[in-house]
């Protein structure tokens, strides 16, 4: 590209790629995606690197570990001095700026954002966090409210939470984007617009729930399994959602179904407004266009919900990537597994012109351009996630290299999976001699990013900081952290001592000069 593109990054929240049609799922409608995904290319194994969503987007933002940065589940702050993708655009000229949620807690609401179009729709204090001195051993500490209720309740509804939330974040997204265009400078801009949907409860509007014939719903591939067949953590995530205190049906589990198909149909259509937008103001071949997840969603396959696990349904994640000026050669579909950490350095450098890029800090992730270029063949990086929130009483940790993916926690059986054989994950293979050496060589891969033994003692002294700190501040003071947008109805419309005709002049898009008077001033 001749100059730096425009960034428009597009994240939805709980989305597992395989319920995408643009991932080949039958059901699921979203025309304005499969449009993206026909003009760019398609990640068909990412991942995010924690599958829950704080940690999970400050190590995508910061292209590190989120343990690395300090954090250790859904209740820690990252530091205001951690660089982010955001920081090092800002440095390359861009303009940075989040139209909804981040998650972000603690008194820096930005983290190299220059602004922010809306509040969050969570709160950003250091409530969320895992408790591990709290729970029993089969029956883990959990946040409140955690329960199949959001299945048992799924279904239509006029309005909703996220439904408010979302219809802000896409109308001043939308806006932003026209304001962004009107600039008399040609500055690049980096805007993040990030939903509330389809995550949890799941409830679609009515609308959106309508698209869908209810018979054609489709029901999980792998049916609920019993204790004995589930995996240690799995079992404990059964306890901690209480799944044995409730009767979930088969109706249920397709009530819950159809509602997250129509929520991302919801979403779809937002895309649409944005890329809509990009097209109106004629910046749609100036603009890279990223859409993904922060993590996936289990959505009742093996009688699972939510996230909170490192198997396949809650890391893998959709990525979508479009490059302006190559929609003609888009429609390719990349097999090697990427991770969310790979986000940084692929913007940066699409970012830097070829120029040097000195991070301040090593990264973790690698640049997706020769994927994006189809110089694919030397790409076998590893791929790390982690797992230190409610539902275990040590770190999780992940490692994917090529078709095997080992999962170790101290507590807990070790997890091995061939992939291409096995895709659902229901041979584990780490007990198979004949696999001695792969698991040797994957654990010797995780110990060369993890010492587990630390992570665990470095995780306790975390949420031992932040219950202290939440606690007083519950008794004393409320939480001051809660971002709250300001916008100054001077710079949108006519106040006083403003030339009228002047102002309603500078807000038309295309802008049009003002007529000069072609004839002498009569007397």
């Amino acid at each position: 590209m001749s100059k730096q593109p425009n960034i428009l990054f597009v994240m939805a929240d709980q989305v597992n790629s395989a319920f995408l049609p643009a991932y080949g799922h039958p059901v699921v409608k979203m025309p304005h995606l499969d449009k993206i995904a026909a003009e760019g290319v398609v990640f068909d194994t990412a991942y995010c690197a924690y599958p829950i969503c704080g940690p999970s987007r400050f190590s995508m933002l910061t292209g590190r570990l989120a343990s690395e940065v300090g954090v250790f589940d859904h209740g820690c702050e990252m530091r205001a001095s951690t660089p982010t993708v955001m920081h090092y655009l800002r440095q390359r000229g861009y303009h940075t700026a989040l139209s909804g949620k981040m998650h972000f807690l603690g008194p820096d609401q930005l983290h190299g954002y220059e602004e922010r179009l809306t509040t969050d729709i969570y709160p950003s204090d250091f409530g969320w966090g895992a408790d591990w001195r709290a729970g029993t051993p089969e029956i883990p500490w959990a946040p409140s409210g955690i329960s199949p209720r959001t299945v048992l309740e799924a279904g239509p509804c006029a309005r909703s939470l996220q439904l408010d939330y979302d219809e802000d974040v896409a109308h001043r997204a939308v806006q932003k984007i026209y304001d962004l265009a009107r600039r008399p400078q040609s500055q690049p801009f980096f805007l993040t617009v990030s939903f509330s949907q389809p995550h949890s409860p799941f409830v679609a509007g009515r609308e959106y729930w309508d698209r869908y014939d209810h018979d054609d719903i489709d029901m999980p591939k792998v049916p609920p399994l019993s204790l004995e067949e589930m995996d240690a953590h799995s079992r404990r995530l059964h306890h901690m959602f209480h799944i044995d205190e409730y009767t979930v049906a088969e109706a249920d589990v397709r009530n819950a179904r159809h509602a997250y198909y129509g929520m991302l149909s919801y979403i779809d259509d937002k895309i649409g407004e944005l890329t809509a937008a990009l097209e109106d103001t004629g910046l749609l071949e100036e603009t890279l266009i990223v859409f993904t997840s922060d993590h996936g969603e289990m959505m009742g396959e093996r009688g699972l919900w939510y996230k909170q696990s490192l198997l396949e349904g809650s890391v893998r994640v959709p990525l979508i990537v479009r490059v302006p000026g190559q929609a003609g050669s888009g429609g390719r579909h990349v097999p090697q597994p990427v991770s969310l950490l790979d986000l940084l350095p692929t913007l940066v450098e699409f970012a830097s012109d070829e120029t040097p890029i000195d991070y301040v800090e090593p990264i973790v992730g690698h640049s997706l351009l020769p994927l994006l270029s189809a110089g694919d063949g030397d790409w076998d990086h590893s791929v790390f996630s982690e797992y230190s929130g409610e539902g275990t009483y040590a770190p999780g940790l992940m490692v994917r290299k090529g078709k095997y993916k080992y999962t170790y926690c101290e507590t807990d059986p070790a997890l091995l999976f061939d992939l291409k054989t096995d895709p659902d994950e229901l041979k584990n293979l780490a007990d198979d001699d004949a696999y001695a050496i792969v698991l040797a060589d994957m654990h010797d891969e995780l110990l060369r990013v993890w010492d587990p033994e630390q992570y665990r003692r470095d995780a306790l002294a975390s949420q031992k900081r932040q219950w202290f700190i939440q606690g007083v501040l519950a008794k004393t003071t409320p939480n001051p952290w809660d971002f709250q947008p300001f916008t100054s109805a001077k710079d949108q419309y006519v106040r006083g001592g403003a030339n009228t005709t002047s102002v309603k002049g500078q807000a038309r898009f295309p802008y049009v000069a003002p007529a000069e008077p072609d004839k002498p001033r009569t007397e």
